[in-house]
């Protein structure tokens, strides 16, 4: 399979640039002429000024936030990669309808509006129900140890789905979130494939293997990564080795930068599909907000391919979305710093070197 036949089944979106030079160089004049020091709220200026440069705003407003959760089943998962066993997912998904999710109580604590997406887990829900979009290209990928986790077809049309769900929310930012037992595997698969490192330094425990169940778990992707050698382009990885809900992600990422909205990345997997986004179109990344360094092995490498730095590092690897939801507060600060703090001639602060002597 080549990325020209997932190409012709698609039309991405074309993208603006978010970082505007003039535009940045006017939203730091005004952040150094709030009543600080300059440079005192040292990266919540940074976030401040990229949020203007993503809204195109020097007043931005965030406006009804929305955390989706993208769900799917990987047919890896028979190879024993993961220390739970398939059929958590579909509990999964139910828990995050349940609201007993720990996303789920950190978007309720912080207003976020949460939809899950059933972009392939392999259980029938009965179609869209409150909180829950089905949007399923088929009931989980095949076993990429065996071949392409999916067909062109299902690939391509994972992406338009997420392209199509962008459409239909409302407001301007977007968190990610991922749920899929087996993903943390899809994901060292493209990392390692898309940023050159060796399979050994981005696998990390996943759901917690350790000793013997994650030395199997390396064994596995290391065959599965030297079985699809030729898959060397971001959408013939992403076919080869998974996932759906993965694939959702680029085509949400795709659609949202093309929308200007403010992309939250989570995690590893989130970040996996940045990495095939930014590579489809590079000016995806200036969208993107990376809420948090996880506790994976492969996402540190993932950032520094990126050339970003997350906002929090507290050690997580739950996934879901949580660390997207537990960095959204920082979010909101710097929007609010940018557009309400006063500057020293509104407040009639005199500014340094201005004071008598």
């Amino acid at each position: 399979m080549t990325e020209s036949d997932i190409l012709s089944l698609l039309r991405l979106p074309a993208i603006a640039d978010a970082e505007d030079s003039a535009q940045a160089l006017r939203l730091q004049q005004l952040l150094d002429d709030k009543t600080k020091p300059p440079g005192s709220l040292g990266r919540i200026e940074q976030l401040a000024q990229q949020l203007g440069l993503i809204l195109a705003s020097e007043a931005p407003v965030l406006q009804a936030p929305q955390m989706l959760v993208c769900a799917a089943d990987h047919g890896l998962a028979a190879q024993g990669v993961s220390a739970f066993p398939q059929e958590v997912t579909r509990q999964m998904v139910e828990n995050f309808l349940a609201g007993g999710a720990a996303v789920s109580v950190l978007a309720r604590q912080h207003g976020i509006a949460l939809t899950v997406v059933d972009c392939g887990v392999a259980h029938d829900f009965g179609g869209d129900r409150p909180g829950l979009r089905v949007r399923k290209a088929a009931p989980g990928t095949a076993d990429a140890s065996l071949g392409p986790a999916m067909r062109a077809a299902e690939c391509a049309q994972a992406i338009a789905h997420g392209m199509d769900l962008v459409r239909e929310l409302p407001g301007n930012a977007l968190l990610l979130g991922e749920m899929g037992i087996a993903n943390t595997s899809a994901a060292t698969l493209l990392t390692a494939r898309l940023t050159g490192h060796e399979v050994a330094a981005c696998t990390g425990s996943g759901t917690g293997l350790v000793g013997p169940a994650l030395a199997h778990k390396l064994r596995v992707l290391q065959s599965v990564y030297l079985r699809h050698a030729d898959a060397r382009t971001p959408l013939a990885a992403l076919a080869a080795f998974g996932g759906l809900e993965i694939a959702t992600l680029v085509g949400v990422l795709l659609q949202g930068a093309r929308e200007r909205r403010v992309l939250v990345v989570d995690g590893f997997i989130t970040t996996a599909a940045v990495l095939v986004a930014q590579a489809l179109a590079p000016a995806v990344r200036g969208y993107c907000v990376f809420s948090h360094l996880s506790g994976e092995r492969g996402h540190a490498i993932a950032l520094a391919h990126l050339g970003v730095r997350p906002l929090l590092d507290l050690g997580l690897r739950l996934g879901e979305g949580s660390g997207a939801a537990l960095a959204w507060p920082l979010l909101q600060s710097a929007s609010l710093l940018l557009r309400e703090m006063a500057s020293f001639a509104g407040a009639g602060v005199s500014k340094r070197g201005e004071l008598a002597v």
